[in-house]
């Protein structure tokens, strides 16, 4: 008898069909076509054990599965549970009148329980735009896959609640979500906060003169100096995920298996920290069978990069695309997935070999020439496309021990939320720019264009630094964010002047 049952394969962040054809005729081979790797071949084992124990018996017949279309390769173990379902079909175990109306998936333990898999949401979303009425998935998945409304989400814990199903012996409750209550419940749930750091004003408004405008930026000082403390308390001072965020992240995270237990939707934007001995390969994504990187990962979110001169100089290289483009795509020589990559760089640095280069208290103990080797390990054009470079100088012992309570994450977050509704409002008619950062050469010239005592003033600033042409805009798009948070509709001399300020590397005499 011949049946079909549905499936789905995940290239990117998008799933595809993937229709599993069962024939079960005489004869005693075990076929399996369609350009399965070995995991989904290895599946015969899984399938073989699990239906023993649930007490199945597995069919003494020739059994031919062809999984369609040919020429899109299906790997992982996620197949597991519509081949066993579909060995039972044909072989006439149980009835198979129902599986056209879904998209089962799901890895078999021996013992016939169900294993959570990897893509659950892309595979709903398909599963839901070509017209099927349910997808059967792991549990451990369902509150994921749910977030997808007007389909029939069923989680199931073993294969004997899927044929009972199948079957009309049992029923399964579909998974309910309100997704609009859970995001605004976690929304606000942050566990380090601004108010934990006492003194370093400047890097704090510079850093929300970063969240703002979606900047990246540079924070250089001594060891034990704030950075890495202020660089873990940016996701808290973001603005909120709006829901089409929320679920492009959320796709992303699925498609690598990064998604937490009893999570529906991603609710907070996504800081990932990379130690410095990342390949390159790990960071913007690729591998045999491709998967997203770190920065793919942290896409609507912060990358994090702590003791930036340490990575190595190819791995920061390959940043320098995404940071303009702000996707990543994975060329191979049958196929090519493209990643989105949207993500604000936040990254940390000690001045010198020994640390303690500009300290006010300690003495650089570094060779001549070593502070300026140091520095050359990030490329001048990557540093080009950082737009702000802050230094950082220790606190001193009275702020430290100074009890008085410094404002709040909240407090500083409401006014990011205000100059961003202003740039939403701004750019809501140009797709795919959100925010300041994002502006074109073109957008630049209609909003961020300076009167003539601002010109002057930075064309000063571009001689006296010897600055780039991408430097230029980047203090253009860092000035209009100032402007935004002083609800100014145009840029002041003010604003440019501290935008300018905000790039200490690019001064000839800092590294002596």
């Amino acid at each position: 008898m011949l049946v079909k049952i549905f499936g789905a394969a995940v290239q990117g962040i998008n799933a595809s069909l993937i229709t599993i054809e069962v024939n079960c005729t005489k004869g005693i081979k075990f076929l399996l076509v369609g350009l399965p790797d070995a995991s989904v071949k290895e599946s015969h084992e899984r399938i073989v054990s699990a239906l023993q124990v649930n007490g199945f018996n597995f069919p003494r017949q020739q059994i031919v599965v062809n999984m369609s279309p040919a020429d899109i390769r299906k790997e992982g173990s996620a197949y597991d549970l519509p081949l066993a379902i579909g060995i039972l079909a044909a072989s006439e175990a149980m009835k198979s009148d129902k599986l056209e109306e879904y998209v089962v998936m799901g890895e078999l333990s021996l013992d016939g329980s169900i294993l959570p898999i990897k893509g659950a949401l892309p595979i709903a979303i398909m599963a839901k735009e070509a017209g099927f009425k349910g997808f059967i998935l792991p549990a451990q998945n369902a509150k994921e896959a749910a977030v997808v409304d007007g389909l029939d989400v069923f989680g199931v814990n073993n294969i004997r609640e899927v044929t009972d199903f199948i079957d009309g012996k049992a029923d399964l409750q579909p998974t309910k979500i309100d997704i609009f209550q859970e995001f605004l419940d976690s929304q606000n749930a942050f566990e380090f906060d601004f108010s934990d750091v006492k003194g370093q004003e400047n890097v704090k408004r510079a850093l929300e003169v970063a969240a703002a405008g979606g900047h990246n930026i540079l924070l250089i000082g001594a060891p034990g100096a704030g950075k890495s403390m202020m660089a873990k308390r940016m996701p808290s001072i973001l603005p909120p995920f709006t829901l089409g965020e929320a679920l492009e992240t959320t796709k992303i995270h699925s498609v690598a298996g990064k998604i937490e237990g009893n999570t529906s939707l991603m609710s907070r934007r996504p800081f990932r920290s990379p130690h410095h001995t990342i390949s390159d390969v790990a960071l913007v994504g690729g591998g045999t069978y491709p998967q997203p990187g770190e920065i793919s990962l942290a896409h609507n979110g912060v990358l994090f990069l702590d003791e930036l001169p340490e990575f190595s100089r190819s791995v920061l290289e390959v940043m320098r695309q995404p940071l303009e483009d702000r996707k990543i795509t994975i060329s191979r020589a049958k196929f090519s997935v493209e990643y989105p990559a949207s993500f604000m760089l936040v990254s940390a640095m000690n001045p010198c070999p020994c640390g303690y280069y500009n300290h006010p208290e300690k003495r650089c103990v570094c060779p001549p020439g070593a502070v300026q080797k140091y520095l050359n390990k990030i490329s001048g054009p990557l540093l080009d496309r950082i737009d702000m470079h802050i230094e950082i100088v220790p606190v001193p012992f009275e702020k430290i021990s100074d009890r008085e309570p410094a404002e709040q994450s909240i407090s500083i977050r409401e006014r990011v939320i205000a100059a961003r509704k202003i740039q939403e409002e701004r750019f809501n008619h140009v797709a795919g720019v959100y925010c300041n950062a994002q502006m074109t050469s073109k957008l630049l010239r209609k909003y961020a264009s300076p009167d003539a005592t601002g010109l002057q003033l930075l064309k000063t600033a571009m001689e006296r630094l010897n600055l780039s042409a991408r430097a230029y805009d980047r203090i253009l798009k860092v000035s209009r964010t100032i402007a935004d948070l002083d609800k100014s509709e145009t840029i002041q001399s003010s604003h440019l002047a501290e935008a300018i300020n905000y790039r200490n590397l690019d001064r000839e005499s800092w590294a002596g």
